[in-house]
């Protein structure tokens, strides 16, 4: 149907079919009805489907969505190799790791506006600086922890990351005054910027802009 639709020969619609089937490890399930395919088959098929007629330019709305750890590495490295052959790439996603390992460029959008755009790179230096992040046993520490530090909690992860000189003296009065207060972190270490720190300093700047201009 897709064959029909880009207006190719049947001859062409075969081959492309097999080479495309075989690309996406599709082979075995060729036969089977698409509703007994697992996620990850699906989003392999749907890409598959985009690429019949060779285009130059295609366009992905979180093709990893939903899908479990194995299957979305195997999908990045399938975008990553569309991407080698000369394939230009728009992709969609609210993984921001996944952004980072796939994207040459990323534009960010808040409220359904470009709010940044650069390389992950250039947009990891708007922030800067390290980012030191502590872990905690419980949830009920993780909070008190919160109001002396501040800084971005993660209640899932019971983490609390906060941005530092990335001196053992910084380190050493945060952990100071967690101590003044009867808080034991579990785990400290140091990490570089992400994506995630870029996305929340960017939003958290821009809402700031909001209430200033109301």
């Amino acid at each position: 149907m897709m064959g029909r639709l880009n207006h190719l020969d049947r001859k062409t619609v075969k081959k492309r079919t097999t080479d495309l089937l075989e690309q996406f490890d599709l082979q075995d399930a060729a036969k089977k009805r698409v509703q007994s395919y697992s996620g990850g088959m699906r989003r392999r098929l749907d890409i598959a489907i985009s690429l019949i007629a060779d285009p130059d330019v295609i366009f992905l709305d979180e093709p990893t969505t939903g899908l479990d750890p194995r299957s979305r590495k195997n999908m990045w490295r399938m975008i990553q190799k569309l991407a080698e052959s000369g394939v230009t790439i728009f992709l969609t996603t609210q993984y921001l790791e996944e952004a980072d390992q796939l994207a040459d460029k990323v534009a960010v959008i808040n409220e359904g506006k470009i709010v940044e755009e650069g390389t992950t790179e250039e947009l990891k230096r708007m922030v800067g600086e390290e980012k030191l992040a502590f872990t905690f046993s419980d949830l009920a520490s993780c909070h008190k922890a919160w109001d002396l530090l501040e800084g971005q909690m993660d209640e899932k992860d019971r983490s609390i990351t906060v941005t530092t000189e990335g001196s053992p003296e910084n380190m050493r009065q945060l952990l100071n005054t967690l101590n003044e207060y009867g808080i034991e972190p579990a785990s400290v270490s140091f990490r570089n910027p992400t994506l995630d720190d870029v996305f929340m300093q960017i939003t958290r700047n821009h809402k700031r802009g909001a209430a200033v201009s109301e």
